[in-house]
């Protein structure tokens, strides 16, 4: 049907979808609620297979002489014929090439000597206090907070007051 629309309109920049569409709704009285979505997908399904070409917004015969138009982007290289007797090395495979088995082991570099105090970096971790440094007595006794003790992470749970009994006020 698309295609004798087109033939039957016979404009020489092709037909667009507004006038295809009247055509075939002229032509043929008993045409389904969603013409125009068939119409659609049946112009871009024969748009992709090379029945017809789509320029400026209208749709024409392909002509079966015409070279391939080219899309977007670059074309590709042309190549060319290499000579009889020359054998082609095959491309190197993707990826990281792997390890020889068979080399021998890298020395170790050793690390450079550190300068300036002698301190860890970053944050120092949490220490604990122990129940005689909290009270007051002086001792020294200081142990890492372990993972499982001590108060527990996050916000505390949300505590309810006391249940508020009901009063009734006579007058």
């Amino acid at each position: 049907m698309i295609l004798a629309a087109i033939a039957a309109l016979d404009e020489k920049n092709g037909s667009n979808k507004t006038s295809i569409s009247k055509y075939i709704e002229s032509k043929y009285r008993d045409l389904p609620a969603a013409h125009s979505t068939l119409l659609s997908h049946h112009l871009n399904r024969m748009k992709a297979t090379g029945e017809l070409i789509f320029w400026k917004n209208n749709y024409m015969k392909a002509d079966p002489n015409a070279p391939p138009r080219r899309g977007r982007g670059r074309p590709p290289k042309s190549k060319v014929p290499l000579p009889p007797g020359i054998v082609v090395s095959p491309a190197r495979p993707r990826g990281r090439p792997p390890k020889d088995p068979n080399a021998p082991p890298k020395p170790v570099k050793p690390k450079p000597a550190t300068t300036g105090s002698e301190k860890p970096r970053g944050r120092p971790r949490k220490m604990a206090q122990s129940m005689e440094e909290v009270n007051g007595t002086a001792t020294t006794t200081i142990v890492a907070m372990a993972t499982g003790t001590g108060r527990p992470r996050g916000r505390p749970p949300k505590v309810r007051p006391a249940s508020v009994t009901e009063v009734s006020v006579q007058y």
